[in-house]
């Protein structure tokens, strides 16, 4: 990485708000597991790496949720833990069975949340 492109990350990162931050690591997550998907027969190590940062995220996202300083409305909260029980779920039994049509519900969950985030004001 060049030094301008190291500085405009750390200036972004300086000026982000923690929904941007949020936004991104599910955008992040979801275009990994996007890539295990379309190179599926190629690389058994890329899915397990998409599933392995997928779900520390997400048991960061369920470990916020159940704190109870956490601002957000208890109903908010309740909704993301139930979120992310079904996505940790979900990538527990990929990592047992890989099954390619099953990861487009985790990338589709990630966008999605992706997307609110980044619209909330």
């Amino acid at each position: 990485m060049s030094n301008a492109a190291q500085a405009y990350a750390r200036t972004a990162q300086n000026i982000a708000s923690p929904r941007d931050i949020e936004a991104q690591a599910l955008l992040k997550a979801a275009r990994q597991l996007q890539d295990a998907a379309t190179r599926w027969d190629e690389s058994d190590s890329e899915l397990k790496a998409a599933l392995l940062f997928n779900r520390k995220l997400w048991s960061i996202f369920v470990s916020d949720a159940i704190i109870d300083s956490n601002p957000e409305a208890v109903s908010t909260r309740q909704s993301i833990a139930n979120i992310g029980i079904f996505v940790l779920t979900q990538c527990a039994a990929l990592q047992i069975k890989p099954e390619v049509d099953k990861l487009q519900a985790l990338i589709d969950i990630n966008r999605n949340i992706a997307a609110g985030l980044s619209s909330r004001v």
